[in-house]
């Protein structure tokens, strides 16, 4: 196939919809019969997921990588930053941590060349073996504050000589405003980058559009390459904790209720997107003790401050509602931080999470956690509690002690065991991706309804999605302006 300018999907805002675009583009590249591969300079995600080689990049990169039908590589994504607080991340540079940063010194001058290096490299090795690159910005293309020490939008576009789409949410309302201004406020060299035009999550008839699409390229001097609907019956895994607003509720005429406790630093919700697809499921995120009585089963996800969630808890009153909940034997499962926070206590004597050095656990397993500056980051396969086999993957910083007679959730071929089974209806666990498992998610439902999904292949279900993503997309998108854009020198 013939060689093809990269293309950066590059927005007005945070999330307009920049990451689903991309992961379009990934999927119409491959059945055109492209070998396509994303990437993004610099990812703020708590949504992450694990390489084959054990390493860690930001989900929405690994969602895009599969789109295009390859395995995801740190070089998609070589800049992860990890919000642990107001002000501070963590900072992970090629897959790996190497510290939190204040966001003042993260994005002070010094420093920033070498995180340029290192993105520009990791671009440089993906761009030798793909063709095309889909290139993914992050928040706006128009924070002047910011236009000096930028790693991953214009300054990155301009490196790789990528042709720049600019995507603009008209749901939000001020999509004109907001998209003009995007162009004008580029310098001159900048603004010639920016080729097209993608109006996204449009709700009701297109044609009431024409007009306004006549009247953006007037006065953005750029066409309007495509005007999408909003998509919400196509599921694609999201990138971060703002989407959790349009997820409250999966199906709430089903049998069995599903709370996950939405921490205030809440990881990797990716792991229940299997979980709100089952017919007999209605999965809701809240943080209100009330509703927390209204479910059958509570589920405490990653946390990437879990001290501070857990005191977080306490205050709120959520503590008192699981324990109220596992004495009335409802379900309580932990996953990861989740995990951590079911135990009796969990020490960080490094101020691995630069808060409170300790805090009691919710006392419902026997084990004890030490946080740790070192990170877990793999893929598993092991046969989980029921015998059956399951893959997932950990992500995580710490050593979890077993107080008690072992009784693992999981044990893979090597004897490696993982997590703490109380009960069927009372365990914790590292494994993120455990619900993406249909034996898995049986087993947890068995004691309240006879729905099963066993036959449910949720890899086959996503790759579905793709091409669902794909075929709208080709409706909507000018897909032969997009190609020429690529096929061009300027």
């Amino acid at each position: 196939m013939s060689a093809l300018r990269p293309v950066m999907l590059a927005g007005t805002g945070s999330d307009v919809g920049k990451s689903i675009l991309a992961t379009g583009l990934c999927r119409i590249f491959k059945q055109d019969g492209y070998t396509p591969a994303p990437f993004k300079a610099q990812n703020m995600a708590l949504n992450s997921y694990v390489t084959p080689d054990g390493l860690e990049i930001g989900r929405a990169q690994a969602v895009q990588a599969e789109a295009a039908g390859i395995e995801c590589h740190t070089d998609m994504n070589p800049l992860l930053m990890k919000p642990s607080g107001e002000r501070t991340s963590q900072v992970v540079l090629n897959g790996r941590p190497i510290g939190n940063r204040d966001a003042y010194d993260y994005f002070r001058r010094d420093g920033r060349e070498m995180l340029r290096d290192e993105v520009h490299a990791a671009f440089d090795r993906l761009s030798s073996k793909y063709n095309p690159i889909v290139m993914e910005g992050a928040g706006s293309i128009s924070e002047l504050n910011l236009r000096d020490t930028d790693l991953v939008n214009m300054s990155m576009a301009r490196y790789a000589g990528a042709a720049v789409l600019l995507v603009a949410d008209i749901d939000r309302g001020g999509v004109f405003a907001s998209a003009f201004g995007s162009v004008m406020l580029q310098s001159p060299e900048d603004r010639k980058r920016i080729r097209g035009i993608i109006i996204n999550k449009f709700r009701g008839d297109l044609r009431l559009f024409e007009d306004g699409r006549r009247i953006m390229e007037e006065i953005c001097s750029v066409p309007v390459i495509g005007v999408v609907p909003y998509m919400d019956d196509i599921h694609i895994e999201e990138e971060d904790s703002v989407a959790l607003t349009g997820k409250q509720h999966s199906h709430r005429d089903a049998s069995v209720n599903i709370a996950v406790v939405q921490h205030p630093h809440i990881s990797n919700y990716t792991d229940f997107d299997a979980l709100e697809r089952h017919p007999a499921v209605n999965l809701f995120y809240t943080y209100d003790p009330a509703q927390l009585k209204t479910a059958d089963i509570i589920i405490l996800p990653g946390s990437k401050s879990t001290i501070s969630d857990l005191t977080a808890m306490r205050r709120s009153g959520i503590d008192e509602a699981i324990a109220k909940a596992h004495e009335e034997e409802k379900s309580i499962i932990g996953i990861c931080g989740g995990y951590q926070m079911m135990g009796l206590s969990i020490d960080d004597p490094e101020g691995v999470e630069g808060g409170i050095g300790s805090a009691d656990g919710l006392g419902l397993l026997p084990v004890r956690t030490v946080l740790s500056g070192n990170k877990t980051t793999q893929r598993r396969t092991f046969s989980f509690i029921n015998g059956k086999p399951c893959t997932g993957y950990e992500i995580h910083m710490g050593v979890t002690e077993i107080c008690a007679e072992k009784s693992p959730v999981g044990i893979d071929s090597d004897g490696n065991e993982d997590g703490y089974i109380l009960s069927d209806r009372c365990f914790g666990t590292y494994m993120h991706g455990l619900f993406d498992n249909a034996n898995v998610v049986d087993y947890i439902l068995a004691p309240y309804t006879t729905v099963t999904d066993s036959d449910f292949d949720y890899s086959a279900y996503r790759d579905k999605q793709y091409d669902l993503l794909a075929a709208r997309l080709r409706e909507y998108l000018d897909l032969d302006l997009i190609y020429k854009i690529m096929k061009s020198d300027v």
